[in-house]
């Protein structure tokens, strides 16, 4: 079943999503954009139903451990709640841009010997950042966590590299914004969607960075944004897989518990405003059919206890989205991309609805040939309208709840999914039991609730409209070759 319900996945589809490397994807408490992220849980340990259990280590870093003992393997993740969202203008795409510098070496460990170490261990490693958080993990034979928690912690305290690399690698990270967004017309549509959507909040910027301010990066804007943001307070250790919770928080005491912490920069709220009118953009690309995007502004899942309104609504939100194409037949596809009369290729919907800034509810659709974009959009509408008007059957929602619980069951067969869960919840403020809850939650949405959300956040004034307009496909046009540098992503 497509799932709504984290940000990760509509980034990666919709906006060039968290940036990713190739080896295969606190003390104080964040507000932005109105928002205020729950602050990280006290001394434990807790413990969720499915012997997950969250730790607070002397310094006051975060550990949670998951046991899963069906296979002799463990995922170690370090989440840092820090994202493209945390930057400042003039220096967009220095998050991603640290998170490759962060594998350059450190007191210890010369550039590029990180990740050889890692496959040495028989393990296989990543990083990704998002507008949210930074991750890195290695999944590894349980029986060599220690070794990957001495790299993970040194670096994560002592990384360093001469300037020689930062030029290298900078150049690895230009190519990496051309060959995936300005080559990608879709990717093109995307970013400048999101800078025409928000005008306060941070989210307006890319992950990957204007390539601008690529240009004018130097070493010490990368190393002034490690020194501010890593800090053990600003960051979580997961482990999942066949471990014993008792004795990897004695290893991350020893590795992660006595690192030096340092406070953080003060997060001041950046409040989007309300928007005043339908915006819209049209992009124009070599590409071979066109393509729509409708955001329109919604909002937040906050909490998962002591719902306010806006929680309700955006739970009915989630339901919406997975109504409208949260499995193959679903209202969108039998409506405009099946059938005589079909108008789409693909339709689809998202609910961007958790995350450290405003949320978007997202349709998106390609015109079959002989279709406009236009009608796309008139299509993609009139199926919300519908909804509005005439609700949804209780028994389209329990399909729709069933599936979601079959694909958490799923889910969880995934070491790596688990911590990656586990991992993004806590970014969020969310309790260990995030999903468990939330699937409670979902069970009780009626339809009453979707049809009033249908009705309530689709108007003219909340939506901004981005419409690719295909030109000639013509020859690449030449583009100078990178410099010499290992490429992480």
């Amino acid at each position: 079943m497509k799932r709504a319900f984290t940000l990760l996945g509509l980034m990666a589809c919709l906006s060039a999503g968290a940036t990713t490397a190739v080896v295969p994807s606190a003390s104080d408490s964040p507000s932005v954009a109105g928002k205020t992220a729950a602050a990280p849980t006290p001394a434990g340990p807790r413990a969720t139903a499915s012997g997950a259990q969250q730790f607070t280590l002397a310094n006051g870093m975060q550990l949670i451990v998951q046991p899963d003992h069906r296979a002799p393997t463990a995922v170690h993740m370090v989440w840092v709640r820090v994202g493209s969202m945390d930057e400042v203008d003039g220096t967009s795409g220095v998050a991603h841009v640290l998170e490759h510098m962060m594998f350059k070496g450190s007191k210890t460990v010369p550039p590029g010997d990180f990740s050889r170490r890692v496959a040495a261990l028989g393990g296989r490693e990543n990083a990704f950042t998002s507008r949210d958080y930074t991750g890195y993990y290695q999944q590894i034979p349980a029986n060599r966590l220690e070794d990957v928690m001495r790299l993970e912690s040194d670096r994560f305290a002592n990384n360093q590299w001469p300037d020689a690399e930062f030029k290298k690698e900078i150049e690895v990270v230009k190519e990496e914004r051309r060959m995936r967004t300005e080559d990608q017309p879709r990717a093109v549509l995307a970013e400048q969607l999101f800078a025409a959507i928000f005008t306060a909040s941070p989210y307006r910027r890319p992950i990957v960075g204007w390539m601008s301010d690529l240009d004018a990066m130097t070493p010490d804007d990368a190393r002034a944004f490690y020194r501010q943001w890593y800090t053990p307070t600003n960051a979580v250790v997961v482990v999942a897989g066949d471990v014993d919770p008792a004795k990897v928080r004695a290893l991350a005491e020893k590795y992660y518990g006595k690192l030096p912490t340092h406070a953080l920069p003060v997060r001041k709220p950046r409040v989007e405003p309300p928007q005043q009118g339908l915006r819209r953009i049209a992009v124009k690309a070599p590409a071979e059919q066109g393509y729509v995007a409708l955001a329109f502004r919604v909002p937040a899942l906050e909490r998962l206890q002591d719902l306010k309104e806006p929680d309700t609504e955006a739970l009915a939100l989630l339901m919406l989205s997975a109504v409208f194409s949260g499995y193959d037949g679903a209202r969108l596809e039998r409506a405009l991309s099946q059938g005589e009369n079909r108008v789409a290729d693909s339709v689809g919907a998202s609910a961007m609805l958790t995350g450290r800034g405003p949320a978007l509810f997202m349709f998106t659709g390609i015109p079959a040939e002989g279709k406009t974009s236009q009608q796309v959009e008139e299509g993609l509408r009139a199926e919300v309208a519908r909804v509005a008007r005439d609700g949804v059957s209780q028994a389209e929602l329990e399909r729709v709840k069933t599936q979601w619980i079959a694909s958490n069951v799923y889910e969880r067969d995934s070491v790596h999914s688990q911590a990656q869960e586990l991992g993004s919840n806590w970014v969020q403020g969310f309790p260990l039991d995030a999903e468990e809850r939330l699937l409670d939650l979902m069970r009780s949405v009626t339809p009453a609730q979707v049809q009033a959300v249908a009705a309530k956040y689709f108007g003219d004034d909340q939506l901004t409209v981005a419409t690719l307009l295909p030109q000639p496909l013509d020859a690449p046009r030449p583009r100078p070759a990178p410099k010499a540098g290992a490429a992480r992503h």
